[in-house]
C-alpha cells in the first residue's frame, strides 16, 4: 500500500515523509492499471445487492454465535477432523476506506459509510485468493464491499472476518492530510464531498438537516398549512430588499429575475381563497458570499388569512420548540427545556419565548430611543456608520 496521509488513520507517524500529490495519484494510477490489467478487477465495480449499514452490522453482532465459534475454533486446532458450523450472522458491507494495516497473512482495514466506521478482518487462511489480492493492493479512499462473519478480533473489537473483498471505487486523488484531516475552511465548504468522508460531524448535521426539514413539513401540514411552490423566475423581483439575479427567457424575449423571496406569490394564493399556506424551497440574493451567507439558500415562508403578527408568532414559538424537543432525543444528558448549544452559547427552547420588539432591543444595545431620531443620527456619526443620514 502506498504510504500517504489519511483522515483516520491512528498511531504513531513513525516520521514518514509527505510524499507530493502527483506522485500519488500517479502510483494509485499504476495500480488502476494493475486492476485491470493483471488481475482482470473492474476498479469501477458493478451493481450490488442485499448491502446492510455499517452500524447495522455492527449492532448484528452475537456474543453468544461468537463465543460458540472461539471454542469451537480451538476444538478443531486440537482436533483436525472436528467440523466447526460457524452460527454468526453474515453481513455484506460496503464503505470507504479510512485505515488500513497490512501484517502480511493477516490484513485489517477500516471501513466508512454513512453510519460510522467498522473494522475488515481478513485472514489469507479464509478468503479467497483473488479477494485478498484486492485487499493488498488498496489505498486510502477507495470503495470496497465486503463480506463474511460479524465477530470480534482477539483484543474485543467488533469486525467482519471478510471471507470476499469486491473493487466498487478506485480513489485517484489522494485524501486529506493523515494527521491534521481537513483543516482548511475553505476547502470543507467548497468540497463538501471530501468534508462528508473524511469529518463524520458532517455527514451527521447533513442528516439532522433532512430531519428538521421534514419535521418542519409535517407540524405546517397538521396545522391545516398547505404546501405550494411559486416560480422561480419572475417578472418583478419583489418581496424582499435584495439585488436580484438577472436571466433572459428566450422564447418570450423579455429578462426576468431568480427570486428573492416568494411573498408576493404565496399572498396571491391567500387572496385567491387558500386560509393557509407555506412553501419550502430556494431564494436567490445576488450579494455578499461568505460561510455565513450564500447567494442561494432554502428559507420557509408561511401565510395564514385572519390572523395577525402574533398568530406567526405563535406558530413560530410552537414550530421552533417542537423541532428543539426531537433534536433533544436524539442527544445525550440534553437539560430540560430542552437545552440545547449554538456554538458555545446555551439555548433554552423551553416556551414561552421571551417576546421583545425591536425597539425594546435597540434601546437595550444602543442606550438610544428608536424614535429620538437626532439622538440616533448623532450616534450613527459617531461611530463613522457609512450613510447614516440615510
Amino acid at each position: 500500500m502506498t504510504q500517504e496521509k489519511s483522515p483516520a488513520n491512528h498511531g504513531d507517524s513513525g516520521g514518514v515523509e509527505e510524499v507530493h500529490p502527483s506522485v500519488l495519484e500517479a502510483a494509485r494510477r499504476a495500480k488502476l492499471d494493475r486492476y485491470r490489467n493483471e488481475m482482470g478487477v473492474d476498479p469501477f465495480g458493478a451493481r450490488v445487492s442485499g448491502l446492510v449499514a455499517l452500524q447495522d452490522a455492527r449492532a448484528a453482532f452475537n456474543a453468544d454465535a461468537q463465543t460458540q465459534h472461539e471454542l469451537d475454533s480451538a476444538k478443531a486446532k486440537a482436533d483436525p477432523a472436528f467440523q466447526i458450523v460457524d452460527t454468526r450472522p453474515r453481513m455484506q458491507v460496503a464503505g470507504r476506506v479510512v485505515q488500513y494495516r497490512d501484517l502480511g497473512k493477516i490484513i485489517f482495514f477500516w471501513l466508512r459509510d454513512h453510519t460510522g466506521d467498522l473494522q475488515i478482518s481478513m485472514s489469507k487462511a479464509a478468503a479467497d485468493a483473488k479477494s485478498f489480492e484486492i485487499a493488498k493492493a488498496l489505498d486510502y479512499g477507495d470503495i470496497v464491499c465486503a463480506q463474511g462473519p460479524i465477530g470480534r478480533t482477539q483484543k474485543g473489537e467488533i469486525c467482519i472476518w471478510a471471507h470476499h473483498v469486491s473493487l466498487q471505487c478506485k480513489s485517484l486523488a489522494p485524501p486529506p492530510g493523515k494527521w491534521h484531516g481537513l483543516e482548511d475552511a475553505e476547502i470543507r465548504y467548497r468540497k463538501r464531498y471530501l468534508d462528508m468522508w473524511a469529518t463524520p460531524r458532517t455527514m451527521q448535521v447533513f442528516q439532522m438537516r433532512s430531519r428538521i426539514v421534514a419535521m418542519v413539513r409535517n407540524f405546517m401540514q397538521r396545522g391545516g398549512y398547505l404546501e405550494v411552490e411559486t416560480p422561480m423566475m419572475q417578472p418583478l423581483a419583489g418581496g424582499a430588499a435584495a439585488r436580484p439575479f438577472v436571466t433572459t427567457h428566450n422564447a418570450l424575449g423579455m429578462n426576468l429575475f431568480l427570486r428573492v423571496a416568494p411573498e408576493l406569490y404565496l399572498k396571491r394564493l391567500i387572496t385567491g381563497g387558500m386560509p393557509r399556506v407555506f412553501e419550502i424551497n430556494r431564494n436567490f440574493r445576488n450579494e455578499g458570499v461568505d460561510r455565513s451567507h450564500n447567494p442561494e439558500f432554502t428559507a420557509m415562508e408561511a401565510y395564514e388569512a385572519f390572523g395577525d403578527y402574533t398568530s406567526i408568532m405563535d406558530m413560530t414559538e410552537s414550530l421552533v420548540h417542537e423541532c428543539a424537543v426531537e433534536v433533544a432525543k436524539e442527544q445525550a444528558d440534553v437539560p430540560a427545556g430542552p437545552v440545547l448549544a449554538f456554538g458555545e452559547l446555551k439555548v433554552n427552547y423551553a416556551k414561552p419565548f421571551r417576546r421583545v420588539t425591536f425597539a425594546q432591543l435597540f434601546k437595550q444595545g444602543s442606550g438610544l430611543d428608536i424614535f429620538d431620531e437626532k439622538s440616533v443620527l448623532q450616534e450613527a456619526q459617531t461611530r463613522h456608520i457609512p450613510h447614516a443620514a440615510t
